[in-house]
């Protein structure tokens, strides 16, 4: 079992990934994007999260479910892959909790925020992917994810892949970028980091910047989880995927 993330915003070569997987039946693919929908803000724990309104949960939520979750498995489709498309919603299969607040700065002020609908995955639907599975057809994911109250949530998309990774039981978790992976500097993409030990994860948090601290955090939550290897690559190249699982990337374990 492979599970598989790409980011959805611009920068990042979709297409190349979807070519790579359509021939393939032992993945789930994980996707996020809409970036230009996000106000990003900081939470009280000190970690960056995307501050999400009820109106801008409406534009998240079509602009994932309603385009691009449907672009792609339309196109998956059109590669030969029996591909299905589902939220976090639907079946409750990413179920979670909304932020209690986060904090943000305006004009040097704190302000702390409580209507926010941004939030975290704490369980996985595995048995409706498994369903999937079982039926021959390849799972499509993205957030928003739902409460027990029924109140949708903007969970990352990084760590709602590594909570998938971890309820079914993968072996790898292969996270899809536009860079090589982690880089010792940021604009110096010869710079890529090869190897990361798991005991030394934390560390190497220091090198991480911008979105790149939250795909260390889900490779983290995956292997304690159990996930045996995780790999941070890039999706600009062609067999993205099958280049990452060469150990062409980030290599976490």
């Amino acid at each position: 079992m492979l599970v598989v993330k790409v980011g959805g915003a611009e920068g990042n070569g979709i297409d190349n990934v979807l070519v790579d997987l359509a021939p393939r039946r032992d993945y789930v693919l994980v996707h996020g994007g809409s970036n230009e929908v996000d106000r990003l803000a900081e939470s009280p724990s000190g970690v960056v999260s995307r501050y999400t309104d009820l109106a801008t949960m409406e534009v998240f939520t079509m602009a994932l479910t309603g385009k691009l979750n449907t672009a792609i498995v339309s196109r998956l489709q059109s590669l030969g892959a029996p591909a299905v498309g589902l939220s976090g919603v639907d079946g409750g299969l990413l179920l979670g909790r909304r932020k209690e607040a986060v904090r943000t700065v305006d004009h040097g002020r704190v302000l702390l925020v409580k209507d926010d609908h941004s939030g975290t995955v704490e369980q996985v639907n595995a048995s409706l992917i498994q369903l999937l599975f079982d039926a021959g057809y390849v799972p499509v994911i993205s957030p928003p994810g739902v409460t027990p109250r029924g109140e949708l949530i903007n969970a990352d998309a990084d760590r709602v892949a590594a909570q998938i990774a971890v309820a079914m039981k993968a072996e790898t978790l292969v996270l899809l970028t536009n860079v090589p992976g982690l880089l010792r500097e940021p604009s110096d993409p010869s710079s890529l980091i090869a190897e990361v030990p798991r005991d030394r994860l934390s560390a190497f948090q220091d090198f991480a910047y911008g979105r790149m601290k939250k795909k260390l955090i889900a490779a983290g939550e995956a292997l304690q989880g159990g996930v045996k290897r995780v790999v941070i690559a890039s999706s600009l190249q062609p067999d993205p995927v099958e280049r990452a699982l060469e150990g062409m990337g980030t290599v976490i374990a």
